[in-house]
């Protein structure tokens, strides 16, 4: 159990690293570009995004600390955690294209990979341990979310 809680709390700090390596790209555009692009009505407000993604990079740790105590020397746990680390990364990419790079096409591709990669992690982390699979579905709902908001604020600023 005490290793469960090791795991679990490297895991979240490391999402949470992750997260926070994004928000400095996000930053650095969100009070000026994007304030000028046109957006879609569904658009949430710019102070719902830090608490539910750090809600959300939480999750995800908690979940990845699951699966990860289950013993890395195992080939589904190393492949499942694989998964896990690529997709994480192509999280903190998007902020980086979107916001850093300010262009919402190449974000829209770097976002429907990421979308794919969140759903192969579930269907590994599913293999190794169904409640950690089953805490990956708010942050893939959510990606869902993100990959509709992108595609239409670069289909309203041409």
């Amino acid at each position: 159990m005490k290793k469960r809680i090791v795991y679990i709390a490297i895991s979240v700090l490391g999402c949470l690293l992750i997260g926070f390596l994004a928000s400095i790209a996000t930053q650095s555009s969100v009070n000026d570009w994007y304030t000028t692009l046109n957006k879609p009505a569904f658009t949430p407000p710019n102070e719902v995004f830090a608490p539910v993604w750090t809600f959300l990079y939480i999750l995800m740790g908690v979940s990845a600390g699951i699966v990860w105590s289950k013993g890395y020397h195992h080939i589904w746990v190393k492949t499942a955690l694989y998964h896990f680390v690529f997709q994480l990364l192509l999280n903190g990419l998007w902020s980086i294209v979107f916001f850093g790079l300010k262009n919402p096409l190449w974000g829209l591709v770097v976002i429907l990979a990421l979308l794919s990669m969140i759903m192969l992690t579930i269907k590994w982390f599913r293999v190794i341990s169904r409640p950690a699979a089953l805490m990956l579905i708010p942050y893939l709902l959510w990606v869902a979310f993100a990959s509709a908001l992108n595609y239409k604020i670069w289909e309203l600023n041409p």
